[in-house]
């Protein structure tokens, strides 16, 4: 899916200077040093890895803005194309995501497309391809071809929250630059200084698991700590029965339901303003369709991360109980093998695996904890 981009009239465009607009890539500081540092002699493909949230498609957007920048004399000028970029408005900037699950060949043959044509506004075209580690292998083989034969006006982006290793060949093609996940402390400023409380922005940068978006998210989820003690409680409430796991898998999923009531009420509002808009413009190439996919992709994500979330405080609990003076050697390495099974349990959420029984599986592996203080 390509999606469409109006560039704004200049009245309505924000002034923003080279240093305003790599401020809205907060956080990662080692990106963005990189991605300046390429603006004066880009090359044809980048790689940018690291968790949705963590400011990957901010960095390539602030990349593309520079790039557009570069070399305009007038001012007034670069501070458009700066404002458009950054704003996800730019014509000759292209965000090509999958509809689905996976990234299809049909999605490669749009970036191709894409990139052969001439830009619309600066000296070249920058081609974000979105979740390119989803990417099938004949869709990649697509890629590989396009970016070994580039449009000499064209920069490809691509963003992966990991490289599969079918994916290596593309990825050597590129010039890889780590967004890695925020540090919780770095993360608990940043959200602090947008007015959440001190004494509430540690706890809701480590429910965020490095992203900014979540941990914005969360800072007006009253919830996220009752969720945070329920995770811990598991340990108590585990007794090696089925039956006490059916209801833990049952408490879980339903606080999973509850926490995504800020971003159903932040989908509502996307679909009223559309709603006006469409009113105004009709329906006919309103974007319907690619806002109701990307929503579903948004509450798949966050199923996921509140998934995560609770399963690091569970390994976490599990470690304390393992560094207790009144364990044995043999109680406290069960505890670390737990710790291990959770690792191994978040590392297959990538597949996509029924919810459930996912829970099952996992709580009925875990240890009964004895003598727990």
């Amino acid at each position: 899916m390509v999606v469409p981009v109006t560039a704004l009239p200049t009245a309505l465009v924000d002034e923003l200077d080279d240093a305003g607009l790599w401020a809205k890539v907060p956080g990662q500081p080692d990106a963005v040093s990189l991605l300046r540092a390429a603006v004066a002699a880009p090359v044809h493909a980048y790689l940018l890895v690291g968790p949705t949230g963590a400011g990957r498609e901010e960095a390539a957007r602030a990349f593309a803005g520079a790039l557009f920048a570069d070399g305009v004399d007038d001012d007034r000028e670069a501070s458009r194309h700066r404002s458009l970029a950054a704003a996800g408005q730019h014509p000759d900037l292209v965000l090509v995501e999958s509809e689905g699950r996976s990234l299809l060949v049909a999605d490669a043959d749009r970036v191709t497309v894409e990139g052969w044509r001439s830009p619309v506004e600066a000296d070249r075209k920058v081609i974000v391809v979105d979740r390119f580690h989803t990417a099938e292998a004949a869709a990649a083989a697509s890629l590989l071809k396009t970016i070994e034969e580039p449009p000499i006006t064209a920069v490809f982006v691509l963003l992966a929250d990991e490289i599969p290793e079918e994916h290596i060949t593309v990825a050597s093609r590129c010039v890889r630059v780590d967004v890695g996940p925020i540090p919780t402390e770095v993360l608990a400023g940043l959200i602090e200084a947008e007015g959440v409380a001190a004494d509430r922005s540690i706890d809701v940068a480590e429910a965020a698991g490095g992203s900014l978006e979540r941990a914005r998210l969360l800072a007006n989820d009253s919830a996220v700590l009752a969720r945070r003690d329920a995770w811990r409680s598991v340990l108590d409430r585990l007794d090696g029965s089925g039956a006490a796991v059916a209801v833990l898998v049952d408490e879980v999923r339903a606080l999973i339901d509850a926490a995504q009531a800020p971003l159903e009420e932040r989908h509502r509002q996307e679909l009223d303003e559309l709603a006006e808009r469409e009113e105004v413009i009709g329906t006919r190439g309103s974007g319907r369709r690619q806002l109701t996919e990307r929503q579903r992709r948004e509450v798949r994500r966050h199923r996921d991360d509140e998934l995560r979330f609770g399963l690091a405080t569970l390994s976490r609990t599990y470690l304390a109980q393992a560094d207790l003076e009144i364990r044995s050697e043999s109680e406290a390495e069960k505890m670390l093998t737990a710790t291990t099974r959770i690792t191994q349990a978040a590392g297959e959420l990538v597949r996509n695996p029924n919810e459930a029984l996912f829970l099952q599986a996992l709580f009925l592996d875990l240890p009964i904890v004895q003598d727990r203080n």
